[in-house]
């Protein structure tokens, strides 16, 4: 069964992104005191130009750098309907159990770097967290040519939409498709979310790196064999298998199968 959603692993330089409510913590920087000898009667030196008597810099007040939650500007909502695929063979993710061959692809005319998407579905596949944790399970991505268990693909909305309708999912809302899905060995990552995630998640602050993370996870377990579960109770971590795109139903999100080295599950739906 695949992610059926509801309206709810740098990125770009140089423009504006959206970002979460102003509630960061600002560190606060007292200066340099200036320091005068005991009964001296020297006259105090006038300021030096980086600000301090000393002439030691003074370090600028900062802020953390807030987390990047959807990215910029219009998404193309369709592409060229063809693929390009990540031509690095991975490292094998996972130290026992049986080994299956992934592929990358990213669709042409969706102004998405291969190698970018290769390296984010790396990341959320190795974990820590991840499916490979359970030590029955190996995963390596291969070139596009060699052989091969499954394909994740990064598709536009319109490609994507025909892609899970050829596998018998509808993933439309409001007429217009929304989710992810898996069909039979064929992970699909849909464009729209993978930049802009989704609103609820937006509101609740949820930085898209982790979203991604979520994303993938969730439909590769599909492709395991893995269905969907609930919340297993409010304030707990959702369960990776839970559709946390539709709804979070009182749990916090969650990118992982496994939590604190253990499958973490929720009751079945």
């Amino acid at each position: 069964m695949v992610t059926a959603f509801l309206v709810a692993a740098g990125f770009a330089v140089g423009v504006l992104v959206q970002r979460p409510p102003a509630s960061a913590e600002v560190l606060v920087n007292d200066g340099w005191a200036a320091q005068t000898a005991a009964h001296s009667t020297a006259p105090t030196p006038p300021p030096s130009p980086s600000g301090s008597p000393s002439g030691r810099p003074v370090p600028s007040p900062s802020t953390p750098a807030e987390p990047v939650l959807s990215l910029p500007g219009p998404v193309p909502s369709a592409g060229r309907g063809s693929f390009g695929y990540d031509d690095r063979q991975g490292g094998v993710l996972g130290r026992s159990g049986t080994l299956r061959r992934f592929r990358v692809a990213v669709e042409n005319g969706s102004g998405e770097d291969v190698h970018a998407f290769g390296d984010a579905v790396q990341t959320a596949l190795a974990g820590p967290g991840s499916w490979v944790d359970s030590g029955q399970l190996r995963l390596q991505r291969v070139p596009g040519g060699s052989g091969y268990d499954f394909t994740i693909y990064l598709a536009t909305a319109r490609t994507a939409g025909q892609m899970c309708l050829a596998g018998g999912t509808d993933i439309r809302i409001g007429g217009r498709p929304y989710t992810s899905c898996r069909s039979p060995g064929k992970v699909i990552i849909n464009l729209d979310r993978w930049r802009l995630s989704v609103p609820h998640l937006v509101k609740a602050g949820l930085p898209l790196e982790r979203y991604r993370l979520y994303v993938i996870n969730h439909e590769v377990g599909h492709q395991l064999g893995h269905h969907h579960e609930g919340c297993p109770g409010p304030g707990r971590p959702a369960p990776v298998m839970q559709q946390q795109t539709l709804f979070l139903d009182g749990c916090t999100p969650n990118p992982w199968p496994y939590v604190e080295g253990r499958r973490y599950t929720g009751p079945p739906v």
